[in-house]
């Protein structure tokens, strides 16, 4: 699934390509995809404003605060191409662009969605509303007071936190596990038990991680591509993430998996302690 780096990165990519062009026509529109309504009759004249990020949301900004909000979930992929060519395969979306080019959103999977929203309707929509704060601007006192909970005494394991939306925006999977490891925490750790001190260890080695992430155009495991088509490197540096039994590049000693939150979770048993 897309994270944070990965969406940052195909917003760069589109917002010089995009950024005061109007959308002329949708000669193509899934209904599977669209959340509330009929998205081509809003859209149609309109000029896109500007191309922006929250969380693993990718918004295009229309006029009068409007935003239309991309979730690419899994395999969900954004890009342009000249306009008047058939879609090709999985693509659900086309929006033909006044300088001859065309947005398409394609989606093997298809639980990627789009809508239209206003900002009274954003504000309203609970997945957006319920978002925590972005990362890569967290000091460390807003970080252990949202990570501790309201009484401080938080037992859930760190990773669980770090991949609930509701905490921090954007990080999943793969940005957990990588952060983790170079902060040395055992991704089970309870968080009430990560003194203060792992814990600023832990915001610098998140906020590394994904500032190297996005420098590298996210991390292409199976389907991401950049908007211009282009693979992510990051998974060239991968510690720990989908290297299980694999030697630590660290000690040496084998990656080990387990399931946290739902998610297979890869961590060294030697370098990373509760």
């Amino acid at each position: 699934m897309p994270e944070l780096p990965e969406v940052e990165t195909i917003a760069r990519g589109l917002r010089p390509l995009l950024t005061g062009r109007t959308v002329t026509g949708v000669p193509h529109i899934a209904a599977h995809l669209v959340k509330g309504g009929d998205l081509a009759q809003k859209v149609i004249g309109r000029t896109i404003r500007g191309v922006s990020r929250r969380g693993k949301l990718l918004f295009l900004n229309f006029p009068d605060q409007d935003v239309m909000a991309f979730h690419l979930r899994m395999t969900g992929r954004l890009g342009l191409m000249p306009s008047g060519l058939p879609p090709a395969l999985h693509v659900h979306l086309l929006l033909n662009l006044d300088d001859g080019t065309a947005l398409y959103f394609q989606d093997q999977r298809k639980f990627g969605t789009c809508g239209l929203f206003s900002s009274e309707e954003l504000e309203r929509w609970p997945f957006y509303r319920d978002l925590g704060p972005e990362p890569l601007g967290l000091d460390l006192e807003t970080f252990a007071r949202r990570i501790s909970g309201k009484n401080g005494r938080n037992k859930a394991r760190i990773k669980a936190l770090l991949l609930d939306q509701r905490i921090i925006a954007g990080i999943g999977n793969i940005y957990a596990d990588e952060s983790l490891f170079r902060a040395a925490i055992h991704p089970a750790t309870p968080t009430n038990r990560i003194v203060p001190e792992r814990l600023a260890r832990l915001l610098d080695s998140l906020q590394s991680v994904l500032t190297e992430a996005i420098a590298a155009g996210g991390s292409s495991i199976r389907d991401y591509r950049t908007a211009a088509g282009l693979v992510g490197t990051f998974q060239n540096t991968f510690q720990v993430y989908g290297r299980g039994g694999l030697p630590c590049k660290q000690c040496g000693t084998p990656i080990q998996t387990a399931k946290i939150a739902g998610r297979t979770t890869c961590f060294c048993p030697s370098c990373q302690t509760i």
